[in-house]
């Protein structure tokens, strides 16, 4: 349970973590398809909200885009609220990009046609800011915000250059979440500590259930890079390495570690334990199957308990646990990411002011704790981490905050020549090839494109030879 002493650690972990520059990424998309969110809304709104006034003036249509699907009805319901509320006549559209997120992004500015409001993560901020893609907010935000949240603006997360653009809200915790029915079939007494344990457990449940269409493993391998954000970086952080396969050490990238881990991925592909057709699997469809019980573990954010509350319902018994590591020891954190910004406010919007209302709307204390407490996101605000009530949403238990989670230093973010590690891993998972060559590779285009970034000055990257993963730990 998250307590004050939590709140205020995890404040503490988040000034430590900022110490190296650049973005830390929390992506969740896979192919390119858009769809406004639609349906009544299941998740409730906060019970406080403005007395509805009549509206004045010209409306004022402000759009919000996000990638978020876990929180939609929530989100909804808030905009229906707000819509009919304001005394602005502002109206609010909701649009929810599943998959490809920051491509959809570029398009729309390049097109000039892009949304007012953003979700911002922190894969995406800094890139969105360099963009030109944001407007600095400092001079909406009051003095009552900037008491609410003065520990957690930094610079590299959500204050680049002096100026700010977002607000935290929330984090995301990274767990296996695992069938239990599946693995009592397979007669697995516990979630696997190690590698080779998640790759024997995975070959048990298939052969235990492949005879009703039940499988071991998946990950949503539409998008390699998507499917290995979300469980590589987490058995990399708690093995001691940074997850996104630079050296915080070095201030260098080193794919050995990863290569490591995907040698295990590719033996559970060999094996048939993982459930054929995940190459083409998007994160949805993916959780439809798990939620059907076709599917044993698989590793990702703490949004997954809200998904199977709201959208897809199950009665299947299921659970998070802290995920594998490569040996089976921990030598680091779990990583607990995206958790310095929400929304932002686009600089190309023409009602700005109308855009930011609906933000600082966002933004009240009780939208905040009622998102933690129905169990969209981790509340890092440490006015609301200490009053918030834990989740009441099954499965949730799994995902809380406890001493091994913490908030790792966030690394760059570059685009190297050629295809990126996601890719390239993949590759090597479904047809082999020389591994030692596939990562050599990665650390040589990789590393000069960090070069190349750091030289326009558009990362830094600074070794920290005594940096020690240990020492995340975050007392619960």
């Amino acid at each position: 349970m998250w307590k004050r002493g939590m709140g205020l650690a995890l404040t503490a972990v988040l000034a430590v973590g900022t110490a190296a520059c650049g973005n830390s990424s929390n992506n969740n998309n896979g192919a390119s398809q858009s769809a406004p969110a639609s349906g009544s809304a299941s998740a409730s709104a906060p019970a406080s909200a403005p007395a509805s006034k009549a509206a004045t003036g010209e409306k004022k249509v402000i759009s919000y885009w996000t990638d978020d699907r876990h929180d939609q009805e929530y989100i909804k319901s808030l905009i229906d609220r707000f819509n009919a509320d304001n005394a602005d006549n502002i109206e609010v559209e909701l649009t929810v990009l599943s998959e490809n997120f920051n491509q959809s992004v570029d398009i729309a500015f390049s097109s000039n046609k892009a949304p007012d409001l953003l979700r911002l993560k922190s894969a995406n901020t800094g890139t969105f800011v360099k963009k030109g893609y944001l407007a600095p907010i400092d001079a909406y935000v009051t003095d009552e915000m900037k008491t609410k949240f003065s520990s957690l603006l930094l610079d590299g997360v959500n204050r680049f250059d002096g100026k700010l653009y977002s607000l935290p809200n929330s984090g995301q915790t990274l767990r296996l979440v695992y069938n239990k029915d599946l693995f009592d079939k397979a007669g697995i007494a516990k979630p696997p500590e190690s590698l080779q344990e998640m790759v024997d457990d995975a070959k048990k449940i298939t052969e235990a259930g492949k005879s009703e269409g039940a499988y071991g493993f998946a990950l949503n391998f539409k998008n390699p890079k998507s499917a290995f954000d979300r469980s590589i970086r987490e058995i990399l952080s708690l093995s001691g390495y940074q997850g996104l396969g630079y050296d915080l050490k070095t201030a260098q990238f080193d794919f050995g570690p990863y290569g490591q881990v995907i040698d295990y991925f590719k033996q559970m592909w060999e094996d048939g334990s993982i459930l054929p057709g995940a190459e083409t699997l998007d994160i949805d469809p993916m959780r439809a199957q798990f939620a059907a019980g076709k599917i044993g573990m698989y590793l990702s954010f703490s949004t997954e308990p809200g998904v199977y509350k709201d959208q897809f319902p199950t009665t299947i018994n299921w659970g998070g646990a802290l995920a594998p590591t490569i040996d089976g020891k921990r030598k680091g954190t779990s990583e607990i990411v995206s958790a310095g910004t929400w929304l932002g406010i686009s600089d190309k919007s023409k009602n700005k002011d109308a855009a930011w209302k609906f933000m600082a709307y966002l933004y009240r204390d009780e939208v905040l704790t009622a998102y933690h407490e129905q169990g969209f996101g981790i509340s890092v605000v440490p006015s609301i981490a200490e009053k918030a009530k834990n989740p009441d949403v099954p499965g949730m238990e799994g995902f809380l905050v406890g001493d091994s989670d913490s908030i790792w230093p966030v690394s760059p973010t570059v685009t190297p020549e050629g295809a990126n590690y996601g890719d390239a891993f993949f590759k090597y998972m479904l047809s082999g090839g020389d591994l030692a060559k596939v990562t050599a590779d990665l650390n040589a285009r990789y590393n000069d494109a960090l070069a190349k970034a750091v030289e326009k000055g558009e990362v830094k990257a600074e070794a920290d030879p005594s940096f020690d993963p240990s020492k995340l730990k975050t007392n619960s």
